[in-house]
């Protein structure tokens, strides 16, 4: 018997005895989640606005191409529905995109895919990227998140948490390096 057969053979007459499955995890909660929320964005170089109009947001209201995917807020200067190319999206200011909910653990929003098509680029193309959140979809960690996303056939979606960033071997933190330079989460009431 070669010695391939052996240690198969060896290996099929080994039995791994049957283990229950382990007990969910709850993950971490936090006593003020919007507050978490806004610690560990901050933290990752985001913004927080608390019910804020976008025109008080100098980014937004200095902006020459705005590109928006939220309901009730104008692009200014960029039709979405008119472009059929992403690199047509070259020279965006400013997204506006909705997020779905936050999550406190790491400051991240689910942004659905649905939402972003068919220009999945947006979010990393524009210059500066503005998240509008309802207030009340604030989630303590990622279980919960997991736990709210919808997944359909074909689907995707994205965690944002906070602007581009890259550091290098030096562990010098490049801003916007890869995408939006700065994010901003505004949270708005439902």
């Amino acid at each position: 018997m070669s010695s391939r057969n052996a240690i198969l053979d060896s290996l099929r007459k080994s039995v791994v005895p049957p283990a229950s499955r382990p007990a969910p995890m709850i993950g971490t909660r936090y006593a003020d989640p919007l507050k978490q929320f806004e610690e560990t964005l901050t933290a990752v170089g985001g913004r927080l606005v608390r019910g804020g109009d976008l025109a008080s947001l100098d980014v937004y209201a200095n902006a020459p191409k705005v590109a928006s995917l939220v309901p009730g807020v104008p692009s200014r200067n960029v039709d979405l529905h008119a472009i059929q190319d992403p690199h047509e999206l070259d020279g965006v200011d400013v997204a506006v995109i909705p997020g779905e909910f936050g999550v406190a653990e790491n400051g991240a929003v689910w942004v659905p895919g649905e939402i972003l098509a068919p220009h999945r680029a947006i979010f990393v193309i524009a210059q500066h990227l503005i998240l509008v959140v309802p207030s009340d979809q604030i989630v303590d960690n990622l279980h919960q998140a997991y736990e709210r996303i919808q997944w359909r056939p074909n689907s995707f979606g994205i965690l944002i948490s906070g602007p581009s960033k890259t550091a290098d071997i030096e562990q010098s933190l490049v801003m916007g390096a890869h995408g939006a330079r700065s994010c901003t989460v505004i949270l708005v009431a439902q």
